[in-house]
């Protein structure tokens, strides 16, 4: 119960198919440590479905719908987080999406989606938030990338290495602008995980799902690709007090991947 009393606001908190997204994950291990929990997903159903996960185990969530590219959403969301619980102690970004394609066959539209969704979101989410807890001198901000952040793996998707080195740099930035405010940021960046997004944006680069299964567990130093838990576990100690002296972070959630690349 290391989260009991605080508040994390978490975006993308549902998951877009059956079984566990980072984002769902990430709000139900905030809340079985005792957060309230506000799950905030572009579909209702999704931010419901989390919420009612964590009000039946016992603890207390908030379900809310928006688009957290646009700014009036996010404003949106924060005050009915504001008015809801009085604070904002956590903020979990995870919205991300990719664009598989050559560079000759990206589009203006779907570069400028990747960036929006991935990078934008977060720039609009902390502008919204960090005056809060600015007013509280005390808040944690986990943002999570990707280790396609920081290295290049065998995908052609060139917005999101992009937007995920930019989520990378942006995190720092804020950390060390706003420690002296009280306020951590940190970065996850997930390895090889086996989550339902794989199914919906992944899965073609390979042959079929047993093909692209083999594939990503033999990536791992491990043999096995690591999933939703592996990456929430890693944000609520990085939200947490354990991590009071811990800002500015990329951590690798890999099962060993990054030192392969390095």
């Amino acid at each position: 119960m290391r989260l009991k009393g605080r508040i994390a606001l978490v975006i993308g908190a549902g998951s877009s198919g059956p079984g566990w997204g980072n984002g769902k994950a990430a709000a139900v291990q905030y809340a079985r440590e005792g957060a309230g929990v506000v799950a905030v997903d572009l579909r209702g159903e999704a931010a419901e479905e989390t919420a009612s996960i964590i009000r039946g185990e016992g603890g207390e969530a908030l379900a809310l719908t928006g688009d957290v590219t646009n700014a009036a959403d996010v404003e949106r969301i924060v005050g009915e987080t504001l008015a809801r619980f009085g604070a904002i102690d956590i903020l979990h970004n995870n919205v991300g999406i990719t664009d598989m394609g050559d560079l000759a066959t990206v589009t203006e539209e779907a570069w400028h989606r990747v960036m929006d969704v991935n990078l934008t979101s977060v720039f609009l989410t902390c502008r919204a938030v960090v005056p809060v807890m600015q007013r509280q001198h005390r808040g944690a901000i986990v943002n999570i990338s990707s280790l396609a952040g920081a290295v290049i793996n065998a995908y052609p998707y060139f917005s999101y290495y992009a937007s995920k080195a930019g989520l990378n740099h942006f995190t720092r930035a804020l950390a060390v602008r706003h420690a002296k405010d009280g306020i951590r940021a940190n970065v996850v960046m997930p390895g090889v995980m086996n989550t339902p997004l794989i199914h919906s944006q992944i899965s073609g680069q390979y042959a079929d799902t047993a093909a692209m299964l083999a594939a990503r567990d033999a990536m791992s130093p491990m043999g096995r690709m690591g999933d939703a838990w592996d990456v929430a576990r890693a944000a609520a100690f990085l939200a947490s007090d354990d991590a009071s002296y811990i800002t500015g972070v990329c951590l690798p959630v890999d099962g060993g991947l990054a030192c392969l690349a390095q």
